[in-house]
């Protein structure tokens, strides 16, 4: 049981696990951030856009049969049953989805666009030194080829 127990504690407190654990409540909190910037923001607009046209209540109507009750009376009546397609709750969706993309688009591409403002520009690398002879790189300081063998100037 000990056994166990010390491989389970090498398992969940590995870095790997720990960082994947920060990065899903941090995903989850990113979420609702976006969440709420679609919600707020975007589909407000989207409704001004539209002429407030509330999605969620679209639907198609179809007849799909009748049935026949009995009155109290004695008497039938012919009831017809209709049956809703709710398809502007899949538009929702679809607009949320859209919306949700853009604003994550536009978060990760601010978010790059600052990382790279504390990144250092990269210093130009300075051309590698190729052997006369063999044309192969070798070291500035070099006196002889590494591959070659060939005796080499120093260039200053």
């Amino acid at each position: 049981m000990k056994k166990l127990w010390n491989e389970f504690k090498a398992f969940a407190f590995k870095g790997n696990v720990i960082d994947l654990a920060v990065g899903m409540i941090i995903g989850s909190a990113f979420t609702a951030i976006v969440t709420a910037l679609v919600n707020s923001i975007f589909m407000p607009l989207l409704s001004l856009i539209t002429g407030k046209v509330d999605f969620n209540a679209m639907k198609w109507t179809i007849k799909s049969g009748s049935a026949t009750t009995i009155l109290e009376d004695g008497t039938t009546q012919v009831v017809p049953h209709y049956t809703d397609i709710p398809y502007g709750a899949f538009l929702q969706a679809i607009f949320t989805f859209i919306f949700t993309a853009l604003c994550l688009f536009i978060v990760i591409k601010a978010i790059n666009k600052v990382m790279n403002l504390k990144k250092k520009p990269e210093e130009p690398k300075e051309a590698p030194r190729l052997c006369p002879f063999c044309f192969q790189e070798i070291h500035k300081d070099a006196t002889r080829c590494p591959h070659c063998t060939s005796e080499l100037t120093i260039e200053k």
